[in-house]
């Protein structure tokens, strides 16, 4: 299932002074841009609160209707954003216009879904990669890829190839790359040498040495 677009009211933004841009983040506003492919960028400003629950809500890959003031309203997408760190707010924001018809590449998070078998009988689940490369409309991107690892036992793994074709979008992810893999217990392996490097010959020898010198 495609994202959905939600609505984001923006404020045209003229004044591009620093004492304004000051003022507009003092009342809850992000400064922005909007821009896009043989489109001059537009400055506005929209609520910090507002598209801080739309990112949380909706994810990074939300496809937002934004709704500027005397002028129509673009369907676009979240490029790029700075958050200030101490205050856990978002300071600026770029939004990219989108064409609803057009294929596009983003990043879509993978979400696990089950319990491995090969975990519940003492196996490490190990993810080498949380986000894969999507290809797709923009009103088709997932929000997430669930890839469901109830059946993986110990040894098993899952790569990007193993992934069901999907006719709304085509990740374009190296096949090969390993999403999940079920190890062996690790305080198996390191048992095992321990065992196979038995030493106590070895030191029935030294003391056999040393009798045999004290019997001299």
């Amino acid at each position: 299932m495609g994202i959905m677009a939600v609505k984001l009211k923006a404020e045209r933004r003229d004044d591009l002074t620093k004492s304004y841009t000051k003022q507009l983040r003092d009342k809850g506003f992000v400064p922005s841009v909007v821009y896009g492919k043989d489109k001059e960028p537009v400055t506005i400003a929209v609520e910090n609160i507002e598209l801080l629950k739309t990112l949380r809500d909706e994810g990074r890959n939300a496809v937002i209707t934004l709704d500027v003031d005397k002028g129509e309203a673009v369907q676009v997408m979240l490029h790029e954003y700075q958050m200030d760190p101490l205050r856990d707010e978002l300071i600026h924001a770029d939004f990219y216009v989108v064409d609803m018809s057009q294929e596009m590449d983003v990043t879509v998070s993978i979400q696990l879904e089950g319990e491995p078998v090969g975990v519940s009988n003492g196996g490490v689940l190990q993810q080498p990669l949380y986000e894969l490369q999507v290809r797709a409309k923009p009103a088709d991107i997932p929000e997430v890829i669930t890839v469901n690892v109830a059946d993986l036992e110990i040894g098993d793994a899952i790569s990007v190839g193993d992934l069901e074709k999907v006719d709304s979008y085509e990740i374009t992810e190296d096949p090969n790359a390993t999403i999940v893999t079920i190890t062996p217990p690790e305080a198996e392996e390191t048992l095992e040498p321990a065992e196979d490097g038995d030493v106590e010959p070895e030191l029935v020898d030294q003391k056999g040495g040393q009798d045999e010198e004290t019997t001299e």
